[in-house]
């Protein structure tokens, strides 16, 4: 390899850690807002519009009156779904489950969404499934075993059955990534304007349900739980570009950054091991079964 390919693969190398470690530390904000008092809701609201809103900005900076050009209505239709379901219902449900089993488990159940992802694109994209990805599974499956077992987490205790809350936030997820691929291969969009497109009717979607609900008991919360869920989403925000950045660049292969964005959680044990003690409890099966959910999530994606 020369010198200016190791260079450009270092380079995609740092890029992709970068979102492995900011989404690692943003349930940590994620936790302490929703301990402050803060709801799900609430939270998800917050975290979109700090998103929603860096996301134009950036799109205004980069393509001006160039944006969506090749935007069909087929397109928009995809991509909204994917946001409705991915950034809507998907971040509810991944609030509820920080606040229910903690912020290290739920971050790394979260990763399973490869698995479900894999299973839709089988059934809905005819994506092929080969041997490699069948040991990912059973290898993740293994991790959500010893994770249901492990007895960390929230120290205030959990109850098998909410685990369902991150496994329904990954299932979210996948359905939304199969979307935002199935769209992403029908249209000539930047990653950057999907996202934005996506963001903004999750955005939507959340707006109508607390105007539906009524808004004042849904966003009267603490503050400090509206700085902790800002936060979040800056961390969020930070991630995703840095993420498409990866992406962006010759040497940006999804089998290199896939994987080491996959990392995630694991950064998320070790900021809580540090940063959550007061909250939660990281035991050696959490550690385990981490680790066995990121190499299995992995395996599934290579």
């Amino acid at each position: 390899m020369t010198g200016t390919g190791a260079s450009a693969t270092l380079e995609v190398v740092v890029l992709a850690l970068i979102p492995a470690i900011l989404w690692g530390f943003a349930p940590i904000f994620d936790k302490r807002g929703m301990a402050a008092g803060g709801g799900s809701v609430q939270a998800s609201l917050v975290v979109v519009i700090v998103d929603s809103t860096i996301y134009w900005l950036v799109i205004a900076t980069l393509y001006g009156r160039s944006a969506f050009s090749g935007l069909t209505l087929e397109a928009l239709l995809v991509f909204a779904f994917a946001g409705v379901v991915g950034t809507a219902l998907g971040r509810i449900t991944i609030f509820v489950g920080v606040d229910k089993v903690g912020a290290s488990l739920n971050s790394t159940i979260l990763s399973t969404r490869p698995l479900f992802a894999t299973l839709i694109a089988l059934a809905v994209l005819g994506e092929p499934l080969g041997p490699v990805t069948g040991l990912g599974i059973v290898v993740l499956v293994a991790g959500l075993a010893t994770l249901t077992a492990s007895q960390g987490g929230d120290l205030g205790g959990w109850q098998p059955r909410e685990l369902l809350w991150p496994i329904a936030a990954a299932v979210t997820f996948a359905v939304a990534n199969v979307a935002r691929r199935y769209g992403m291969l029908e249209t000539p969009l930047s990653a950057l304007e999907a996202v934005a497109i996506n963001e903004t009717a999750g955005l939507v979607a959340l707006v109508a349900y607390v105007v539906a609900v009524g808004g004042r008991d849904v966003l009267e919360k603490p503050r400090a739980s509206y700085r902790y869920f800002v936060g979040s989403g800056l961390l969020t925000t930070a991630a995703m570009l840095a993420l498409m950045a990866a992406l962006g660049l010759e040497e940006g292969r999804i089998a290199i950054v896939d994987p080491l964005v996959a990392t995630a959680p694991l950064f998320t044990l070790a900021f809580a091991a540090v940063l959550l003690r007061d909250l939660e409890r990281v035991t050696a099966k959490v550690v385990a079964g981490a680790v066995l959910v990121v190499i299995g999530a992995v395996l599934i994606t290579l």
